[in-house]
């Protein structure tokens, strides 16, 4: 049966516009308090773990609800410019995994801190920050994804000005393992928030509201998925 909804949706995308930057932005503010280098963010783990982790944990599940915003913003972009689009999503989706990637080595790293102590992850991260591996390639990806996604959105109006600016500014926040917060970590993720939270908002306006029943069963869903992420904690 022919259908108009496109993957993955408006409430999807809104969730996401709305929730990924503000949980990156939480994630970068809870660790203002912290130097930047991995050193001193490992050190930061012994004398306040449920701040620094619960940063990191916050900027990570930011940084995984963004890619339904990403393919949202590329669609729109596509209509009139889709080169831009396709390049500027796929970079942008690309830069997710590898951020995605540096958060497991952050978590391996602060578990070792728990159960080894201070100096052997510090030698550990040290010892091992320049290896190669499959996302070393994929680097690049993480800055030049945003501007390039912000400049097909200027192009095809699909963002304004302003918010082409503010999207492009999250290319400025650094990359790699354990890097905490600093001015450019705090602007890019500030812009994030002043590109994408109006469109969220649009989006959840732009439509009808759900009825009781697709209330019922979004409520219903996220009590199985919650289950589900329970019984996971056992594997």
């Amino acid at each position: 049966m022919p259908t108009d909804h496109t993957f993955p949706g408006r409430w999807i995308s809104a969730a996401s516009m709305i929730g990924g930057p503000l949980l990156l932005l939480a994630g970068t503010l809870m660790r203002v308090p912290f130097p930047f280098f991995f050193p001193q963010q490992l050190a930061a783990v012994q004398r306040a773990p449920g701040l620094v982790i619960g940063g990191y944990t916050a900027f990570l599940a930011g940084n995984v609800l963004m890619w339904p915003a990403v393919v949202t913003l590329a669609r729109r972009i596509g209509v009139t410019h889709p080169l831009w689009a396709a390049w500027g999503g796929v970079f942008v989706i690309a830069g997710l995994f590898e951020r995605t990637f540096h958060a497991g080595i952050n978590q391996a790293a602060f578990r070792m801190v728990r159960w080894r102590g201070l100096d052997p992850a510090t030698a550990f991260v040290r010892d091992s920050y320049t290896d190669t591996h499959l996302f070393t390639y994929l680097s690049f990806t993480i800055m030049f994804g945003w501007y390039i996604l912000a400049f097909g959105a200027y192009r095809s109006r699909a963002l304004g000005l302003t918010g082409s600016i503010a999207l492009a500014a999250m290319g400025l926040v650094p990359l790699g393992v354990l890097k905490g917060t600093d001015l450019f970590t705090i602007a890019g993720t500030l812009g994030l928030c002043v590109a994408f939270l109006p469109l969220g908002v649009e989006l959840v306006r732009e439509g009808p509201r759900p009825g009781r029943r697709s209330i019922l069963l979004a409520l219903l869903g996220a009590l199985v998925v919650a289950l589900l992420a329970y019984a996971s904690t056992y594997g």
